[in-house]
């Protein structure tokens, strides 16, 4: 390879210097007898099997954000993995939990999601494709669970459930818009009942929800059986445990449930679990990781998905609500393509300089930045760099984080991490953050009505006038109230890409109320979903997916992973 060629991430993947996961385990303080091995690189951690120092504090989480992505994402994953592997460099003890890639967006439009660059954790291919199989023991409880209610119809329904008020879906790992509506059952009395039914994908599942939040092998197991599927014909609940069936579920999930444990370029150990879309679901990897970490480490990189006004929010009010794994210290990531598109500018003219746009599209991530602190941390910015980004641009944007009393730093962790001084900088700011009180508090109280929930939310973190329910959702407020659902937090299932509820409209949106046409109760999460706009539980692929760019090669290896 010429020496003037820029590998790509798979390309840097191949070329790293893994060492055996037993080395990494020793880093990490786990005992060899927790270890299952799945090949030299990756392996699972019973929790039930860990020996853990008695005296030793829970590690400190520094929570990764960013601002509203473009379509093709900022840099989060990369982010984290070089913040922890400056981290790592700077003396600190500290461990990774990021959330496992879905195959929908990998063979769709992102082609991989385990970092970039020289800041990516290994095994990059293994990761991004079948890894240790837990989203296929996810999908296998979900179906099975459906298959196990359509055949209590079949013979003889004695549960009284109504075929025409099903709540829960099949799901697949997979961008697939032709599942969304089906009809089940067709072919006479011998194929079942027929009914109307249609495909989630998997993480959007809510038994990914489960399992992300459960917080060992018996909480999974309440979990699984408190999960609302129904109605009865009488409009009364039908969960798991009413079937019976949530001791074959958990069955189904024992081994998924143990977190996976792989490696940096640089060697930092990484756990990777459970991955739910913070679009449609709460976005964040699994809380047994999390506290695996922070039993384990010091300090605790982790990610949530999207924009801070979905992955962040959701982590912490759901996920810090139900462990004491509240952050530390916030990260908010932006990038000079981001600021250029939230002012306008089309994707194609991103690497254009442009500082108008700029100027423009800054108000974005002022409202991040300032949605982060209403939970009472300061955020630090982390100006993700790309080869595209102009010294005079990213000085603006290190002057305006200035101006504004924010730290910040620029991050070149794609292209000097791997333990290189690419994030030095944004490592020592992160470091003091940690080292500042925090008054960490969540946005609102349980104890609200859902639909102030739902206000309070768009309001203040989206910057909305209001919100705005259909006949149908108003129907389902009413359902929530009488059932007993109303102390739950909220999920909101909005677009990525835009503050509002429409996709098109960028930057820092004002005048505008979010249109919420469902809720959903995940009794088994604690959580009540809120469809906003057209968001979708089962994505489609692009025009052009980025499965047309893969292959193996002759030695059986991936390509095209970017």
């Amino acid at each position: 390879m010429s020496e003037d060629k820029v590998m790509s991430d798979l390309e840097i993947a191949h070329n790293a210097a893994m060492l055996p996961i037993e080395e990494i385990a020793q880093k990490a303080g786990i005992n060899v007898e927790a270890l299952e091995l799945y090949g030299r690189y990756k392996a699972k951690i019973d929790i039930g099997k860990l020996v853990l120092p008695a005296d030793k504090a829970p590690g400190k989480v520094v929570l990764v954000s960013a601002m509203s992505p473009t379509p093709a994402g900022e840099g989060k994953s990369t982010t984290t993995v070089g913040l922890a592997d400056s981290l790592a460099r700077a003396g600190n003890n500290v461990m990774i939990a990021l959330r496992e890639p879905s195959l929908g967006p990998i063979l769709g439009m992102k082609g991989g999601a385990t970092g970039g660059g020289y800041s990516q954790v290994l095994p990059m291919d293994d990761i991004n494709l079948h890894f240790t199989g837990d989203f296929h023991a996810i999908t296998s409880a979900n179906n099975a669970l459906m298959a196990l209610v359509d055949n209590h119809i079949f013979q003889g329904n004695q549960l009284g459930i109504d075929p025409r008020r099903m709540t829960f879906k099949r799901v697949l790992d997979m961008n697939d818009r032709a599942l969304r509506e089906v009809v089940i059952g067709l072919g006479g009395p011998a194929q079942g009942v027929p009914r109307q039914d249609g495909f989630d994908i998997t993480v959007a599942s809510e038994i990914m929800a489960v399992f992300c939040l459960a917080t060992d092998r018996d909480d999974l197991r309440c979990r699984l059986g408190r999960i609302t599927f129904g109605y009865t014909y009488e409009r009364a609940p039908v969960t798991v445990a009413d079937l019976g069936v949530q001791g074959a579920l958990t069955m189904l999930l024992k081994d998924a449930i143990k977190p996976n444990l792989v490696q940096t370029i640089a060697g930092t150990p990484a756990l990777v679990h459970g991955g739910p879309f913070a679009n449609i679901a709460h976005g964040c990897n699994s809380l047994i990781a999390t506290r695996t970490a922070m039993q384990l480490a010091d300090v605790v990189v982790t990610e949530a998905g999207f924009g801070a006004d979905l992955g962040a929010e959701k982590y912490m009010d759901i996920k810090a609500r139900i462990a004491a794994v509240a952050p530390s210290a916030v990260v908010v990531v932006a990038t000079i393509r981001a600021l250029k598109m939230q002012g306008g500018v089309p994707k194609e003219q991103l690497g254009e300089p442009n500082m108008d746009a700029m100027a423009a599209g800054v108000e974005n991530l002022k409202r991040h930045v300032r949605n982060v602190a209403k939970f009472g941390i300061t955020p630090v910015v982390s100006i993700n760099k790309f080869a595209t980004d102009t010294p005079e641009e990213l000085d603006w944007l290190l002057a305006w984080c200035a101006a504004e009393g924010v730290e910040a730093a620029v991050a070149d962790v794609w292209g000097r991490g791997g333990g290189g001084d690419g994030g030095d900088e944004l490592a020592a700011k992160v470091a003091a953050a940690l080292d500042s009180p925090s008054g960490f508090h969540h946005l609102y109280p349980l104890e609200l009505p859902v639909e102030d929930k739902i206000r309070t939310i768009v309001q203040e973190i989206y910057g909305a006038d209001g919100v705005e329910f259909s006949v149908p959702a108003l129907k389902r407020l009413v359902e929530i109230e009488k059932n007993g659902w109303s102390g739950m937090p909220v999920c909101m299932a909005k677009t990525q890409y835009s503050f509002t509820d429409d996709a098109s409209r960028l930057g820092a949106p004002k005048g505008f109320r979010v249109h919420v046409r469902d809720l959903i109760p995940k009794t088994g999460a604690g959580f009540i979903v809120a469809l906003t706009g057209a968001v979708m539980t089962m994505p489609g692929l692009p025009k052009e997916p980025a499965a047309m760019r893969m292959d193996v090669d002759a030695d059986g290896n991936p390509t095209g992973l970017f």
